[in-house]
């Protein structure tokens, strides 16, 4: 999928990522008919990506018993955010905090998965703010911009619903006061008869 040959080093696999999502990143694609497609592309993209790098298993980046060849770091943290996912999935939002709480390094991935689960928690505001961060960081990740396309889309239909309820509420409250007004007029002319 992603046009790397066997054995190809993790460099080499997130430049064709790289490339590959640059081609095929549904934005490039807003007012056309094959958006569709291209988010569909993207995501096997995106599998392929996932699978390629979480199962490197015994290439040049792998762990040997005096260190690391590669990046252990960005190895571990991968094994941790997994982790997360999965506890965030499943609703274990104290264990999720703190194995995220755990993690120094705050790239885009750990802003995300703060901004999931501060969601989780019905934290919106903090939430919206750490995807935000996540989508600023790393603008190509097609999962944190979608992630925030659909908050966004989320804040505005209730912003909108709220003030169309809200407007029509006072309406309404107007229209029942003069209503209520011309009854009570009304009744004081008829309880009075003719005279005044």
């Amino acid at each position: 999928m992603l046009g790397v040959r066997d054995g190809a080093s993790q460099e080499e696999i997130k430049q064709a990522y790289r490339e590959l999502a640059k081609k095929y990143h549904p934005d490039k694609y807003a007012d056309n008919p094959l958006r569709d497609l291209a988010e569909e592309k993207m995501r096997e993209i995106n599998e392929a990506y996932d699978y390629l790098t979480k199962n490197k298993g015994t290439s040049e980046n792998s762990y040997d018993s005096t260190g690391y060849n590669g990046t252990s770091n960005d190895n571990n943290n991968f094994v941790k955010n997994q982790r997360i996912r999965e506890m965030i999935n499943r609703n274990d939002l104290r264990s999720a905090e703190i194995e995220l709480n755990s993690i120094s390094n705050r790239n885009a991935e750990w802003y995300f998965l703060r901004g999931m689960l501060s969601l989780k928690k019905g934290w919106y505001s903090r939430g919206y703010n750490d995807i935000q961060t996540a989508v600023r960081m790393d603008p190509n990740n097609y999962e944190y911009r979608k992630a925030l396309n659909e908050l966004s889309r989320s804040n505005t239909m209730y912003t909108n619903n709220y003030n169309s309820n809200r407007s029509m509420t006072d309406n309404d409250a107007c229209k029942i006061c003069t209503t209520i007004w011309c009854a009570d007029s009304c009744c004081e002319l008829s309880t009075r008869g003719s005279c005044c």
